[in-house]
């Protein structure tokens, strides 16, 4: 079992940078994929990032790449969203998620675990 706090989230304005965090507890947390979505008001939950288990493996969804970076620390246990370059539409509450996959995906429906959100807000 993995539980996963976020952290990090915040007002920001157009063009300025923000990290959010995700830490997790669980002795296996090294084994899963780890994920980034991203769900504004009245929106769907949508991928932003995942990484592999090694972090050898990044995937970004195309409206962040380049922008946004994702990372993990497994001996801390830890993954992060840099994100640069932000725009409004980047508002929204993120979440992390965990995959019993390997590889990271971009399929919701393929994470077991997820944390409760932080609101990242991006003001033009």
């Amino acid at each position: 079992q993995v539980q996963l706090v976020e952290s990090g989230g915040g007002l920001v304005q157009a063009g300025g940078s923000l990290t959010v965090s995700c830490a997790a507890s669980g002795r296996t947390f090294s084994r899963y994929a780890m994920g980034w979505f991203r769900q504004a008001p009245g929106k769907e939950r949508e991928f932003v990032a995942a990484i592999s288990w090694s972090g050898g493996s990044t995937y970004y969804a195309d409206s962040v790449k380049g922008r946004f970076t994702i990372s993990r620390d497994n001996a801390r246990k830890k993954v992060y969203l840099q994100m640069n370059s932000l725009k409004p539409e980047d508002t929204a509450a993120y979440y992390c998620a965990a995959s019993p996959r390997v590889a990271g995906t971009r399929d919701l429906y393929e994470y077991d675990y997820w944390g409760q959100g932080t609101q990242v807000t991006v003001s033009s």
